[in-house]
């Protein structure tokens, strides 16, 4: 058959469809045997990962104590001693919603009692401890129609408030240990440095209004700094006008350190109080890094501190692993269910919330102490 003039164009065109299918997968595999290249060598760098990780935890793991010494105190701890431990948790939760009413007198009582429990639960959960449930408690005091302003201001009193406690509170026990009135160590360390840390941060805080007073008014976005140092004013008015709530400010710290000391109790021989004040109030700083629930970091935080001021480390630890279980779960199961009953009243209709009138907002903006000792 004579060849068509159609016959050069058809080999040529599939000759070119060869040459496109042959060039592609030329290129292909070249990338395959760069990529294996490529490959080799990351699962080198895996391998050499997963092998310096497995030298840490193994180093970790050996570094780490024998923990049956721990478990065998915590078995043979007093029931009832544990049992009273569990009530002194509960009393200082209590105490948290008398100083909460304090600040909050506005807020109807039940709703508040509610409040104060979910606050405590979600500082008991969430990373951050006390800032995180700040955070929590605004939101909720937000959704029954507080303003903005007054969360903060009220909040922050609170906050001072309880600090301020604290911060007396570490001062008095470091004292005790330096003018040598009780047992402990008496060293300038771990006695003297207490009480300069408690007159530093008394010094802070006196003298933060005005300063937040200044940035705000150079920086009107920065506005919100100046209603979290009126909180100042309305702690320190809260701590020379005498009312009973006050008491709970002192019950919220005091029995929880209660707690630890009853923990103590449990395990074997009682530790002395200002020493043991002392390593709570310290070792309570490891809190303030963002852990849920504190888990781990508390723990290590308070069995350092107490560690340090010369209490047994198994007991301490011991003593520490049951007040940690108990200090987190007497708040959360608390929170739990109050926050279940608020949340009913929270479910609200946005169209249905007004805005405030004019002379509510004004009354609203007035100093902070007319709203709070009203």
């Amino acid at each position: 058959m004579s060849a068509t003039p159609e016959t050069p164009s058809l080999a040529a065109a599939g000759a070119r469809i060869v040459d496109r299918v042959r060039r592609p997968a030329q290129r292909l595999a070249g990338g395959w045997r760069g990529r294996s290249a490529i490959d080799r060598r990351g699962v080198s760098r895996r391998l050499l990962t997963i092998l310096v990780l497995a030298a840490c935890v193994i180093t970790a793991l050996l570094a780490v104590p024998d923990l049956r010494p721990v478990a065998g105190e915590i078995a043979d701890m007093n029931p009832a001693l544990v049992a009273a431990a569990l009530g002194l948790e509960l009393a200082s939760c209590l105490s948290f919603v008398v100083i909460f009413r304090l600040f909050f007198r506005p807020v109807p009582k039940p709703l508040a009692r509610n409040m104060a429990w979910s606050q405590l639960g979600s500082g008991a959960l969430l990373p951050g401890g006390g800032l995180g449930s700040l955070a929590v408690g605004g939101w909720l005091l937000h959704l029954v129609g507080m303003s903005a302003q007054q969360i903060v201001r009220r909040s922050s009193g609170l906050f001072f408030l309880t600090s301020a406690i604290n911060v007396f509170t570490l001062a008095a026990a470091g004292l005790l240990l330096l003018f040598r009135i009780t047992d402990g160590p008496h060293d300038m360390l771990r006695a003297g440095l207490p009480v300069i840390a408690a007159l530093a941060a008394i010094i802070l805080v006196v003298g933060l209004p005005n300063l937040t007073r200044r940035v705000s008014s150079k920086h009107p976005k920065a506005a919100w700094l100046e209603d979290i140092g009126i909180g100042i004013p309305a702690a320190r008015q809260a701590l020379t006008r005498p009312s009973w709530r006050l008491l709970g400010a002192l019950g919220y710290l005091l029995f929880d350190i209660a707690v630890l000391w009853m923990t103590f109790a449990a395990v074997g021989p009682l530790p002395p109080l200002a020493p043991l004040i002392v390593a709570y109030l310290a070792g309570y700083l490891a809190n303030a890094i963002p852990i849920p629930g504190g888990i781990g970091v508390l723990d290590s935080g308070l069995v350092g501190a107490l560690t340090l001021y010369g209490l047994p480390v198994t007991h301490a630890a011991a003593a520490v692993l049951v007040y940690h279980a108990i200090a987190f779960w007497i708040p959360t199961l608390g929170g739990t269910l109050a926050y279940a009953r608020l949340r009913p009243r929270l479910v609200v209709d946005e169209r249905q919330l007004a805005p405030p009138r004019r002379s509510e907002s004004s009354r609203v903006s007035h100093d902070v102490s007319h709203a709070i000792w009203r």
